[in-house]
């Protein structure tokens, strides 16, 4: 073998040594981003920070949160739907965005059933029913005799207008023949804050908004929409218990990838997603959060939404509702 053959030889094994090295450093700079249509701090962001932190290892890549807060969780959506479909790029929403906000818009800017391939359940969240600790009612009968005797004041405020605590609270209305007038507020810290004035009669959010205030005693939880009492909640029993069995109620958070995702990229997802779920830490932070931990496989997110649709569409309906 001539010295040029032996030069030739060496610039291959090198030019292979180097395509390998590359294609393992690449596979470790891997990154995965998932989007969250809310600002930082929230429980979305909180929930989706620590998952991502737990999925990396799994995945053998970088996972990055990424906020594009905005229009409801509507922004992200539609950033989602136009980017590349490869595996690279997910969403973690609550359940407004895919099943809330097509009942309430006439025209929205991406189709839940055909820009978006579900991945996984996240977890369940329920509402609580809230006063100012200057009415005098204890449970939600004492707060629809209240009503019912001050029809002035018979109202209930919600986080937004469109949102799932504001169905909730004309659900309520509608079971107690109460005939509250729904006032809606620009976010959960507003309806809090009106709330602790006595400027409302009742309030209706999620009860991750409420805890804290109810603990130090500035307002008064007086029941919960879950099928059973919130874990961080024990002492307020459910409407259900309160003999209103239609009032049980969540929302839910879950994951996204764009439509055409490649399923083994979706399933390596699910995968770590169920695995990160299933650890005891996070199990631990989401009690305290007042969540629910979820889990499944992209079909049961899938009928998760069918079911949530079938059960806030005649709601929705009835209230005539319409976001634009």
């Amino acid at each position: 073998m001539n010295r040029r053959q032996l030069t030739a030889i060496a610039a291959i094994l090198t030019a292979s040594l180097a395509g390998i090295g590359g294609a393992a450093h690449a596979q470790g700079d891997k990154t995965i981003r998932i989007l969250v249509g809310f600002p930082p701090g929230g429980s979305i962001d909180i929930v989706t920070r620590l998952l991502a932190d737990k999925m990396k290892d799994e995945l053998k890549a970088n996972v990055i949160v990424e906020n594009r807060a905005g229009a409801g969780g509507r922004i992200a959506a539609e950033l989602l739907k136009s980017a590349p479909a490869d595996g690279s790029t997910f969403m973690i929403t609550p359940v407004v965005v895919p099943v809330l906000a097509p009942l309430v818009f006439s025209t929205l800017n991406y189709n839940a059933a055909t820009d978006f391939a579900p991945v996984g359940h996240v977890c369940n969240f329920g509402f609580a029913v809230t006063v100012p600790t200057a009415l005098p009612a204890r449970n939600v009968s004492e707060l629809v005799t209240w009503l019912k005797a001050n029809p002035q004041k018979a109202n209930f405020g919600s986080p937004a207008p469109g949102s799932l605590p504001h169905f909730f609270g004309e659900m309520l209305s509608r079971e107690a023949k109460a005939d509250l007038v729904h006032v809606p507020f620009a976010g959960g810290a507003a309806l809090l804050g009106a709330l602790v004035g006595n400027q409302v009669s009742a309030g209706v959010d999620v009860v991750l908004e409420t805890l804290e205030a109810h603990k130090t005693g500035k307002v008064r939880v007086i029941g919960t929409s879950g099928d059973k009492r919130s874990s961080v909640l024990p002492d307020v029993p459910t409407l259900k218990e309160q003999g209103y069995p239609n009032m049980v109620a969540q929302g839910w958070f879950g994951m996204y990838a764009p439509a055409k995702t490649p399923q083994p990229a979706i399933d390596a997802v699910n995968r770590a997603l169920n695995k990160a779920l299933a650890q005891p830490d996070v199990l631990d932070r989401f009690a305290k959060l007042g969540l629910d931990a979820g889990g499944g496989s992209p079909a049961d997110l899938s009928a998760l939404e069918r079911s949530s649709t079938a059960r806030w569409a005649p709601v929705v309906k009835a209230t005539g509702f319409r976001a634009d």
